[in-house]
C-alpha cells in the first residue's frame, strides 16, 4: 500500500516521517529501506533502518526512480517498508508526474508485498482524486 504525507515545504513532513519510520522498526519483521537526497538524517534514524542517498545512483527522471524501485524489491526478498522523504526531489519529477508514478508505485507495493510512505511536498487540496485518497497526514 502507498501512504502519503502531504504538506507544503516546512511543515513538518520529515519529523511525522522519521518518527513514523523509527516506531515501525520495533514491530517490522522485514527490512526497512529510507530514501532521501542526502545522509542528512542519518543519526536520527535506527541503526536498523537502511538509508540510502538517491543522489549517490544517478537517478535522472521518474521513470529511472521507478526502476530504481523495482531494483531495491528485486534485491531484498525480505523487504517490507520503503519510506520517500523529499520524493518530489528524489524521484525528479514535477506536478505532473505525480499520478502517473503514484499508480506505478502502488501496483509494485502490491505485487511485491511492500508498504511505501512517501513524504509529498504539496497542498493536499491540490492533488489529484487518486493521490488524495493515499494521504493518511495531511499538514
Amino acid at each position: 500500500m502507498v501512504q502519503i504525507i502531504a504538506g507544503e515545504k516546512g511543515k513538518g513532513k520529515t519529523k511525522i516521517l522519521l518518527d513514523k519510520v523509527n516506531a515501525d522498526v520495533a514491530t517490522s519483521k522485514g527490512t526497512i529501506v529510507y530514501l532521501d537526497k542526502s545522509n542528512k538524517h542519518m543519526y536520527e534514524l535506527s541503526n536498523k533502518i537502511r538509508l540510502i542517498n538517491v543522489n549517490d545512483y544517478c537517478v535522472e527522471c521518474a521513470s529511472e526512480f521507478v526502476g530504481f524501485i523495482c531494483g531495491l524489491v528485486s534485491q531484498d526478498h525480505d523487504l517490507e517498508k520503503i519510506y520517500l522523504d523529499s520524493f518530489l526531489k528524489i524521484a525528479c519529477m514535477n506536478a505532473d508526474d505525480i499520478d502517473r508514478v503514484i499508480e506505478k508505485l502502488d501496483m509494485i507495493s502490491t505485487k511485491f508485498n511492500v508498504d511505501i510512505i512517501i513524504s509529498l511536498s504539496a497542498n493536499s487540496e491540490t492533488l489529484s482524486e487518486l493521490v488524495k485518497s493515499k494521504v493518511i497526514v495531511a499538514l
